[in-house]
């Protein structure tokens, strides 16, 4: 019984957090849309990047992800600004 009524609140939590994020959504100018849409980019290439890292034995090839994670972080933080 108990079970229930916590699925019960989890799914009105999701349609609460999805309410807030369309009000938000509809407040944002298209820029500002484009930017979290980048951003978002960003940061899931960002992740796949340090997952090659962590995964990589390749001295050479590990550098490389290096530097493309340092130019992913430099990129994130100007959107940022």
């Amino acid at each position: 019984m108990a079970r229930g009524w916590e699925s019960k609140s989890v799914e009105a939590q999701m349609e609460s957090h999805a309410a807030e994020t369309g009000k938000r959504r509809a407040k944002l100018t298209e820029e500002e849309l484009e930017r979290e849409r980048r951003k978002a980019d960003l940061l899931l290439s960002r992740s796949r990047i340090l997952q090659q890292l962590d995964e990589s034995s390749n001295d050479r090839y590990s550098e490389l992800l290096r530097r493309t994670l340092a130019e992913l972080d430099a990129q994130i933080a100007k959107l940022a600004a």
